[in-house]
């Protein structure tokens, strides 16, 4: 089905595009520090004009915080979605395409990975370096990359056979042009579908982390709105409520979008 015909995909790309829009034009909309005490406390929204979406219990306003914390959740699912699939690609169609005993190594690693639980690596690799956007991020790509290296480990060995690599190795090309530039834009559809549900979990984990404590002090996020407002879910439900829905929004919209790629380059739905 095309992509254009797709209603609930190009929903999906519409709320993407707003949030990014949002995200990229914070600091324009909201300038300042958002962690800035900026009025009384828990004002709730609509209760001053100035502050559309109310107060948090230090006086910070909600609305540049969830502005802020678009492009610090945008960023940090998008940097762990490359570096899972930078690292997922290169294990992935290394062993696909060399098969032996380097595809029995790099297939015994991806394992041990994958029995690991996602968020206790993440922690740990947080706890050894400083928290930061950068490590928060480098955590969770680390912690996912087992799952594009196994789907493009499937499309190699599917691929390595087929007439055009036999006649690109008849030529002459090397290893390396064959992988990246014969088999892997062959592979790329089923890679592409999987990237947008690993931007989705990356904003997930990444809001879990932040909940915990394991990210940025320096840096707002909803997940670390989320965690400040917990202690007050019973008589200000809005300080996690705002930033809960933004979170559940961008990951609704990446599946939609997702979705839409799963049917755009479904050969049997066309």
């Amino acid at each position: 089905m095309p992509l254009l015909r797709h209603p609930p995909a190009l929903v999906g790309a519409s709320l993407l595009l707003l949030f990014t829009a949002i995200a990229l034009a914070a600091g324009w909309l909201y300038p300042g520090d958002p962690l800035d005490m900026v009025a009384q406390p828990l004002l709730w929204p609509g209760e001053d004009l100035a502050f559309p979406l109310g107060t948090d219990q230090m006086g910070r306003n909600l609305a540049a915080g969830l502005a802020h914390g678009a492009r610090a959740s945008l960023a940090v699912g998008a940097y762990a979605a490359l570096v899972g699939l930078g690292i997922g690609t290169l294990v992935g169609a290394a062993g696909g395409y060399f098969g032996g005993w380097l595809d029995e190594g790099l297939t015994r690693l991806t394992e041990l990975f994958q029995t690991m639980p996602t968020m206790l690596l993440a922690i740990v690799v947080i706890a050894i370096a400083q928290p930061s956007t950068e490590t928060v991020a480098f955590a969770i790509g680390l912690a996912s990359w087992p799952t594009i290296a196994r789907l493009v480990r499937a499309q190699f060995r599917s691929l390595r056979e087929a007439d055009f690599v036999m006649a690109a190795r008849s030529l002459g090309y090397s290893d390396l042009r064959i992988i990246f530039h014969e088999m892997l834009p062959n592979a790329l559809p089923p890679i592409v579908v999987t990237t947008s549900a690993m931007v989705a979990s990356a904003i997930l984990l990444e809001s879990a982390l932040s909940f915990l404590g394991m990210s940025d002090p320096n840096l707002m996020s909803w997940g670390t709105m989320i965690g400040n407002g917990r202690d007050l879910l019973r008589t200000a439900w809005y300080l996690t409520a705002l930033p809960g829905a933004a979170i559940s929004v961008v990951v609704l919209s990446l599946n939609l979008v997702g979705d839409g790629l799963n049917d755009h380059f479904n050969p049997r739905l066309k």
